[in-house]
Order: structure tokens, then C-alpha cells, then sequence
């Protein structure tokens, strides 16, 4: 059937959504990507995320008008994605407005039901509350679907994503899901958007191609000072965010930081997010491993290049990962995960997520519900 697998990260860049083919094959999905788009948020609602989000604070006003208003920004999204293609379903992360994963709480905002009725189908979200039931983190998600679909007989393979927050996904060869080792690593892309546009005045979102980075040299001190941060030393169970490596991190070490120029600084802050991934891929698998980066800091070439510096001894690669092209990777797995949702099966790993056991993910706003379970059943029986 067709799905429309749609994600917004912690960057605030847009929707990503991800047109696909998903039948169950073996243990996993047959998977094919037919289109993906990358829709940005209109600046209103961009400047509105920004002023809500930690380290600032809103209204439970604001809250519930950012609901609607990325519920329709999905559904317009949703619509230039599939063009005239009838769907079969969504699967929609929605925005992260909150996470305290220690705490088990996380909001997800986006009102699905304007989705719904834009698109004709139903729609699976709110993937993470189930598992922050059961006294998990909620986060992160996509080893399950790593799981499923990249594991193999003859390898190791990492998969790392470069999202605003960067994590980690460990499939030694031939594992169970029980043997999966993933967390979040900590920042990728959001320390140096933050620094970045905080520098140039709103002028530049984010380092583009990490050319900036390029341009400077990474300060020893600086780097140390940042890596001193206790969540790098914590042992997993553990998932961040925007709360914890948001600006508010870049303030809590203004004093080395302002002293740097803007192409020193994001250097400095590329060379963390390389450094920080390094030693959990390091301290995870062996050399030899394949690691398959993915995501948007996979074309920032100051990460990407640093990384390879830091893992010499393993293949790590960039361009996608295998069935799951590196952009649409995310978005791919909500549909994945949605499709879960509607077979009810549990799609969490409570090894990753610190939760008290399996949970079945998502909620559900339906659209023909009977029409799209019977045939879900009809392919998970073929």
C-alpha cells in the first residue's frame, strides 16, 4: 500500500515527507520511496516555534494555537507531497515542542485531523507517549525501524542520524532486537544553527555545506570546556533535546565561545557534534564496522569529514542507507512505524528507551479504518 511517512525535527527547517511502498516482508517491510519533499515552515510559524521553545517559555494559549497551526501546516504539506496519489495512510511525528525524557514527559504538537481531511486517510501520531507510559524516554524511535531494515548477517553496521540532535544505532551482526544499542548522542545540527544565527543576526539558519566551519579552526579549550558536559558521560537509557542543547548551552559557555570569531565558533561546535559521535560509535562497535550516516548535517562536509578523521579504521559512508535514502530516512520510518500502529504491534526497544516493556505506538484519527485494518491484515497474511 501507499504511506506518507512525515517528520519535523529539532532544526525547525519544515516538514520532511516521504511518499512510499510498504508491504511486510519476512520479519520487516518491502520499502520504496516514490517522492520526498522538504516543505519550510512559513516564517510566522517559524518565529512563533522560536519564541516558544527553550530556553524561552509560552502560554498554554500559544501551545494550543501552535497545535492547529502545524496540524494545517502538515496538511498543506501533505497535499504538495502526494499531488493527485490516493494514500493509504499517514504517520505523522508532528513538532517536538517539550522532551524531558528522564521524566518520561514529550509533546509532540500538530493537530492531526486537518491532515486528515486534507489527505482522505488515516492517520497514525503521537508515536512517543505510549512508551513514556511505561516509564520510558519515548526516544529514540528510528532503532526500531533501523532494526527491521538494516540489520545483517555479514556485518556491524551504525547507523548515525545528524538531526538537530544527533543519535546512534548499533546493529551488531545478526542481532535480535534485544541486542540493538542506541541513545542520543547529543547535538548535531542545532549548537551550530543556533551559533549561527545568532552571530549573523537571523541572516543564515544554519552553516550550509559547513562551509563556515571549513573556513575556521577548532579552539582546544573551547572543545574541552563543552565536553565536560555530564550528558556525555551518562549511560543510556538516556535522549535529549532542544532543553539541554539549545541556546541556553551556547550561553552557559559564552564566555569561551564569544571570544571566537563566527568561523572559529562553528568549527569549534561542528568538531563537538563530530567528537561526541565518534566516542559513542567508538564505544559501541569495532573497527571494520560499516557507519552510515544520515540526515541533514550528513552534507555538512566539516562534520562529516571530521568524523571520518575520528573513526579511521571504520567505513563510514553518507549518501543513504541502503533502501532508506539519508534525507528521507526519518520520514520513511514514520510510515514504518505507522504501519506498526495499524498491525499493533509494539515497535519500541525497551533497552533504548529505559521502558518497563513493549508498547504498541501511535494513536489513531481514522478515516475508512475498517476498510484500511482489513487490508493490512489481508498483507500481513499473505
Amino acid at each position: 500500500m501507499k504511506a506518507l511517512g512525515m517528520m519535523s525535527g529539532t532544526s525547525l527547517d519544515g516538514i520532511d515527507a516521504a511518499l512510499v511502498d510498504i508491504a511486510p516482508a519476512g520479519t520487516g517491510y518491502a520499502l520504496a520511496l516514490l517522492s520526498f519533499v522538504t516543505i519550510p515552515y512559513e516564517t510566522p510559524l517559524s518565529e512563533r516555534l522560536r519564541s516558544v521553545l527553550p530556553p524561552h517559555s509560552g502560554s498554554i494559549a500559544l501551545a494550543a494555537e501552535l497545535a492547529r497551526d502545524l496540524g494545517e501546516a502538515y496538511a498543506r504539506a501533505a497535499v504538495a507531497a502526494v499531488g493527485e496519489t490516493a494514500v493509504d495512510y499517514v504517520a505523522m511525528h508532528g513538532q517536538t515542542l517539550f522532551h524531558d525524557g528522564t521524566r518520561g514527559i514529550t509533546l509532540q504538537s500538530g493537530l492531526p485531523y486537518a491532515l486528515r481531511d486534507a489527505i482522505r486517510a488515516t492517520v497514525c501520531f503521537d508515536f512517543r507517549s505510549a512508551d513514556c507510559a511505561l516509564g520510558g524516554h519515548g526516544a529514540p524511535l528510528m532503532p526500531y525501524v533501523d532494526a527491521l531494515l538494516l540489520r545483517s548477517a555479514t556485518e556491524d553496521v551504525v547507523a548515525v542520524n545528524l538531526g538537530g540532535i544527533a543519535n546512534l544505532t548499533f546493529l551488531p551482526r545478526g542481532a535480535a532486537l534485544r541486542d540493538v544499542i542506541a541513545y542520543d548522542t547529543g547535538p548535531g545540527n542545532m549548537l551550530i544553527d543556533s551559533f549561527v544565527f545568532a552571530r549573523t543576526q537571523g541572516s543564515a539558519a544554519f552553516d550550509e555545506g559547513g562551509r563556515t566551519a571549513l573556513a575556521g579552526n577548532v579552539d582546544a579549550a573551547a572543545l574541552q570546556e563543552m565536553l565536560s558536559d555530564p550528558y556525555f558521560a551518562m549511560l543510556p537509557p538516556k535522549s535529549t533535546g532542544r532543553e539541554r542543547f539549545g541556546a541556553q548551552f551556547l550561553q552557559a559557555h559564552r564566555e569561551v565561545l564569544d571570544r571566537l570569531s563566527l568561523e572559529d565558533g562553528a568549527a569549534t561546535l561542528s568538531a563537538l557534534t563530530a567528537e561526541t559521535v565518534a566516542r559513542a560509535v567508538r564505544g559501541a562497535a569495532s573497527p571494520g564496522a560499516r557507519v552510515v550516516v544520515s540526515g541533514g548535517g550528513a552534507h555538512n562536509r566539516a562534520v562529516v569529514d571530521s568524523l571520518k578523521e575520528r573513526l579511521a579504521g571504520y567505513g563510514v559512508e553518507e549518501t543513504g542507507i541502503m533502501q532508506l535514502p539519508g534525507d528521507a530516512k526519518e520520514a520513511m520510518g514514520f510510515a514504518v512505524l505507522g504501519y506498526e500502529t495499524l498491525r499493533e504491534r509494539p515497535a519500541n526497544l525497551p533497552q533504548v528507551t529505559g521502558a518497563r516493556g513493549p508498547a504498541v505506538l501511535g494513536a489513531i484519527a481514522p478515516y475508512r479504518l475498517a476498510e484500511l485494518l482489513a487490508r493490512v491484515r489481508s498483507e500481513c497474511t499473505a
